[in-house]
């Protein structure tokens, strides 16, 4: 077989074969077929596409290039959850250790920000002493101990999705379907949970900008998923605004433990029990929002995730103080009337700016820095009336807080916001 030749096969629209695409990714893994020709193969896929079969088969591969987890020592049905990144997405903090409080294992490899979005590993990391490198020895004990714990990939796991991300990354492919969908679930699989909940984003801050592009791939990931027995449902969810209030690493592990606490706004709130009740239904539990609701705000979700923060090296005292940041900038309504839109890509970029996020993976992150809004779309403001508050550790300029309030849209009719759009099983 000949690179050259499964590039121009795929280029000209024809489909290749299993083992055509296992000997690509296996090549490429071992570095016989280099960076250039990968890339060019990858852009035949962009204009191209890639069957069902053959993005299986691709999603397969990559699973079989590195390290596979077994999660069978840990008895129960194990779950697992995926975002595909957004802007204040604090989710997993608070929907881990809630599913966790009802006895349901969650073992969890999570990943980091870049650009615009936020990784839940950073906002783990901005609790001074918390490890998220762990062996699989002590990954599996902790959650046979405590049913939870959220660390980063092993380097050894899927090495050919980090070689194609990168790759995919300075090269302008990164959002064609059959790619994203075999680099979440050769992720999701070879991390061994039985059951799998998607949180596929769509809207401004979200790779996929429309419902119909969100719907083909969840049904992919979906229709991946359960071809090799995993459980997967994928949940369509509004990525047009931030999630919850606070954007930024430290910010959003204190709106989790507030939401945690019952303090939170309703309908983020509401958002995470409608998730938890997915995620244990995967799990074989059948449990009304009114009880899920209960375990959230009656302090054993945050019981769950305080052990989890001990167990993994962290500090309890150092995970309740509030931001240390040096500034603090509250920005108020211009005119009276509703929040209309608040774009999530742009007080993403906006955070980013503050330290809150990376340009490049290189980038060192400031954890104290970013924002919290007191309003969100359909909240009702009068002119003066504070809509955010902003955390720097440098002034900020008043270019930079006009450029703030000029994306707070303000309107005279209230706009409904929704969550979750569609549910895929």
């Amino acid at each position: 077989m000949r690179t050259v030749d499964l590039i121009q096969k795929k280029r000209d629209g024809f489909e290749l074969s299993t083992e055509e695409i296992k000997w690509l990714v296996e090549g490429y893994t071992d570095g016989s077929v280099p960076d250039y020709q990968m890339a060019a193969f990858a852009m035949a896929v962009y204009f191209r596409g890639m069957t069902m079969r053959e993005t299986r088969d691709l999603t397969m591969s990559m699973v079989a290039s590195g390290e596979q987890i077994d999660l069978s020592a840990i008895s129960g049905i194990k779950t697992d959850k995926h975002s595909t990144g957004g802007v204040g997405d604090k989710v997993t903090l608070i929907l881990a250790p809630l599913v966790a409080s009802f006895g349901v294992p969650v073992a969890k490899m999570s990943g980091r920000g870049l650009g615009h979005t936020g990784g839940t590993l950073d906002k783990l990391e901005s609790v001074k002493g918390y490890q998220i490198e762990r062996t699989q020895e002590e990954f599996i004990k902790q959650v046979q101990d405590i049913g939870l714990s959220v660390i980063g990939q092993s380097d050894n796991m899927v090495k050919a999705d980090k070689l194609l991300y990168a790759l995919r990354d300075v090269t302008a492919t990164v959002d064609i379907i059959p790619l994203i969908a075999s680099s979440v679930m050769s992720k999701k699989i070879a991390a061994g949970a039985d059951s799998i909940l998607l949180d596929v984003t769509v809207g401004d801050g979200a790779f996929m900008k429309t419902l119909e592009d969100a719907e083909k791939l969840s049904e992919t990931m979906v229709a991946l998923g359960n071809e090799v027995g995993r459980k997967t449902v994928a949940v369509i969810t509004n990525m047009s605004q931030p999630v919850g209030r606070a954007i930024g690493n430290r910010l959003e592990v204190l709106e989790a433990i507030e939401i945690m606490k019952g303090q939170g706004r309703e309908d983020v709130t509401h958002f995470i029990c409608e998730l938890a009740q997915i995620m244990l239904q995967l799990a074989g539990q059948e449990k009304s929002l009114d009880d899920i609701r209960d375990a959230l705000v009656n302090g054993k979700a945050l019981q769950k995730f305080e052990e989890m923060i001990i167990a993994q090296g962290g500090d309890l005292v150092d995970l309740h103080r509030p931001s240390s940041a040096a500034f603090v900038t509250e920005v108020k309504a211009e005119a009276d009337g509703y929040i209309t839109a608040l774009p999530a890509l742009e007080f993403g970029l906006f955070a980013m700016r503050l330290g809150a996020g990376r340009a490049v993976k290189t980038d060192s992150l400031d954890y104290e820095t970013g924002i919290v809004f007191d309003k969100k779309v359909g909240d009702s403001v009068k002119t003066g009336e504070k809509i955010a508050t902003i955390y720097t550790n440098e002034i900020l300029s008043d270019k930079m807080l006009t450029e703030f309030q000029k994306n707070v849209k303000i309107g005279n009719e209230r706009v409904e916001s929704q969550e979750i759009l569609k549910i895929i099983s």
